[in-house]
This record gives C-alpha cells, structure tokens and sequence, in this order.
C-alpha cells in the first residue's frame, strides 16, 4: 500500500474538523457582527441586508455546484489512490467556477432590482436591499473562484489552511464595517455602500491567499489555460454530481424566499427578527455543518478504496454525535433567549416576536442535524439524486406551504413559520436515516475504476 493510500484513507474526522468548526464560526460570526454594528446604524438596514443575502446566497449555491462535485471526486479519487486524475479534477473546478462566477456576476448587475421585488420591500428597506445586493454582486467571481479552491484544499486534508484564510479574511471585513458604519480614521460613514466595499476587499484577499496554498501544499500552479480550455469529460462528471447535490441547498434557498414573503406581510418587525433569529440559530447548526462535512470528506474516501463497512458506520457514529450537540445548545439558547436577543436590538416588538421562536429551535434543531449529516454523507457515496428528490416534495409540500398555513392562515405568525420548518427538516431526516441504513453505495458508484 502506497504512502498516498494511507495518507488520504487514515486521516482522523477530528483533524478534519476541528479547523472546519472554526471556520465555519469564523465565517457565520462574521455574518452575526455585521448585524450587530448594522443593528447600531438601522434596523431597516438590518432587514434590507438580510433580504439582499438570501439572493446573493442563492447565486453561491449555484457556484457550490462545481465545489461539492470537486470534493467528491477528488475524495474518491485519493481513497482509490489515483493522484493524477484527482489533480485534473481541481484544475477543471477552478476553471469552470471562474467562467460560472463570471455569469452570475453579470444577471446580477442587470437583474438585482427585480429579484427584490419579489419580497415586496418598500422604502428604506429596499434601498438598503438593492445597495448591497448590486455592489457585493460585483464580487460574486472572486466567491466563485474561492469556493472551488477551498474544495480543493478541503479534499486533500488541507482545512488548517482554509481556517487561517477565513481568520484573516474576517478581521478585514470587521474593520471594514466598523469603519463604514462609525466613520473612524476620519473616514465619513457610508453605511451600506461602505459595508458591501469591505466585503469585497475580503474577497480578494481571500482568493490571492487560497492560489498561494493550493500552490504551497499541492504544488498545483494555475494557468491561463486552466480557464480557456477545460476538460469536457470532468466538466461532464463535476455537473453530474454537483449538479443533484446543490440542488437540495438550492431548493432549499428558493424556499426561503417564498416563505421570507410570507414574513414580509407578517410586518417589518417580524422580518428583522427573522434575521436576528437565523443569526442566534448559527450557534447550534455550525458544530453540525462542521462535523458533517469533515464526514462528506472521509465518506468519499472510504467509497474509493470500497471500504463499505466503514462508511456504515462513520455516518451513524457522527450522527449521534451531532444529535446529542444540537439538543444540548439549542436547549441553551433558548433559556437565555432575552439576553441573546438583547445584543441585537432593543426594540420591545421585536423581541417579543423572537422570543417564542427560539424555543421552537429546539424542536428543529436536532431534526437538521440528522438532516445534514446523512445527507451531505449520501452525496459523497454517489447517491446524489435523492437528497434533491425528498428536499424538493418537503421543502415545497410542508415547509412552504404550512409556513403560510401556520404563520398567515392560523395566525401565528414567525413562530408559526419556524414550527412549519421544523416539520421539514424532521421529515427530510427520517428519510435520510432510512436511506443510510440501507447501505445505497452497494447498488451505486460514482468514481469509474481505471482501465
């Protein structure tokens, strides 16, 4: 056995994950402390922003089309110890995203203003809305290309590299806000317009440090080339499964929107509650979302060297762990639900709207974690289709249309539209864990044997 095979086959979830926790707090405490210095500057702002992310969100997950089939392949690819093919794919990933991230770029520019009607925002809010939505939308390149090189990296181990990255990337994007909302240095506040400028300072540097990486740790150097001419058989294989495999998080975005309209005629408070409930909430998925995807990582490469047994059980065994975390934190937030919210606003209506919502957490939380681990897990052994499948008849049969029912019809409002969503991810859960017993990789493979 070669030092490759052993290398990529033995490679612990912890070394895996505890760098990807930290990231991915980096990433989403980022996300909860430009809401606090936005909820200093406007509320409108607050919820104007927070309407503006879920479009731009939705461009990101068509760029994690490319992303989540890099991490398969290149996983199944080291599990089967085939080093070449798996340095072809990561050349076809960057080069691809590239001209993606160029695309979206554009629709963006020319179509923002009426993404946002759709919401039925008026006044500031839409303002605020089409301000950033327009000016971080001239960046969505640079998110495309970072995301195809931090697949990379996570492939081959590398996530102590993308956490510094991510550290480094949110200390910039910090001081940008500050700076835009408070005016310091003498610098006039600009607000909005400022906050959207330092996010996209924060992406360049993002890319620049990731290539520097790739290069360092990997020794691959991309080329002009990579991005004119792209293999077609790669693209061909990184469609098919990202393709199913995003589609799950893309229905999931396109569902939002149609329930945050559902939020919107609930009223303003309700809205910017909304966003300070999804940024509290953060605190009891991210152990999850780290978890689980330190677990997509090993899964493919057990798939690739047919470690079957293996695969079994690293799915359950991080599935209890990341069960028992999330009752545990979301219990947490929800007895110290004033205090928390109290960090975000002081407003006495939308507290009282939150309030009851984050004991409704409880009742989602460990739903969505048997939800994300199983499967994230079920994408990378190559059953891709499945996921999408029971997440477009849940997300669209119960949590669009009970979150109308519940919120608007009986009345309940944001409380109403969160019990809704937990149905959804329990519902998707079950099937998942169902699906994960019955061992799916034996019918399947995704990775095509050498000749």
């Amino acid at each position: 056995m070669s030092v490759e095979k052993n290398k990529y086959q033995d490679q612990s979830l912890f070394n895996l994950t505890w760098p990807l926790f930290i990231e991915i707090s980096l990433h989403m405490s980022v996300g909860i402390i430009a809401t606090l210095i936005l909820s200093g500057y406007s509320d409108n702002a607050v919820a104007g922003v927070g309407v503006a992310n879920q479009i731009m969100n939705i461009f990101i997950l068509v760029f994690n089309v490319t992303a989540i089939g890099a991490t398969i392949l290149i996983g199944q690819n080291l599990g089967a110890n085939q080093i070449k093919e798996a340095r072809t794919i990561a050349r076809s990933a960057f080069g691809l995203n590239f001209w993606i991230g160029i695309g979206m770029t554009i629709i963006v520019a020319i179509f923002g203003g009426i993404f946002l009607n759709f919401y039925g925002l008026s006044g500031e809010v839409y303002g605020y809305a089409h301000t950033y939505l327009v000016v971080t939308g001239l960046s969505l390149c640079l998110e495309a290309v970072a995301l195809a090189l931090s697949a990379v990296l996570r492939s081959y181990g590398h996530t102590r590299e993308t956490m510094f990255v991510t550290i480094v990337m949110n200390v910039i994007s910090i001081i940008g806000f500050l700076i835009a909302i408070n005016g310091l240095f003498g610098i006039p506040v600009t607000g909005v317009v400022g906050v959207s400028i330092s996010i996209i300072v924060a992406r360049l540097f993002l890319v620049f440090a990731l290539l520097f990486f790739v290069y360092k740790r990997l020794a691959i150097r991309y080329r002009i080339n990579d991005i004119l001419k792209i293999d077609k058989t790669n693209t061909k294989n990184l469609m098919g499964i990202g393709i199913p495999s995003a589609g799950e998080q893309l229905s999931y975005q396109l569902s939002q929107v149609v329930i945050t309209s559902f939020v919107a005629i609930v009223g303003d408070a309700a809205l910017a509650a909304r966003v300070y409930i999804l940024n509290i909430s953060m605190f009891c998925f991210m152990f999850t979302m780290a978890i689980s995807q330190g677990t997509q990582i090993l899964v493919a490469r057990y798939i690739g060297a047919k470690q079957y047994k293996r695969t079994l059980k690293r799915g359950l065994k991080t599935l209890r762990i990341a069960f028992f975390v999330s009752v545990v934190i979301s219990f947490i937030i929800a007895f110290t639900g004033e205090s928390l919210l109290g960090l975000f606003t002081e407003d006495p209506m939308i507290i009282a709207v939150a309030l009851p919502v984050l004991w409704a957490i409880v009742f989602i939380e460990p739903g969505r974690a048997v939800n994300m681990v199983l499967m994230g897990s079920l994408k990378s052994v190559g059953d891709v289709r499945f996921p999408v499948i029971i997440g477009i008849i849940s997300m669209w049969g119960l949590a669009v249309v009970l979150s109308y029912v519940f919120g608007i019809s009986l009345g309940l409002g944001l409380l109403g539209v969160w019990l809704a969503q937990g149905v959804d991810e329990w519902v998707r859960g079950i099937f998942a864990f169902r699906r994960w017993k019955s061992q799916p990789w034996l019918r399947k493979k995704v990775r095509k044997d050498p000749a």
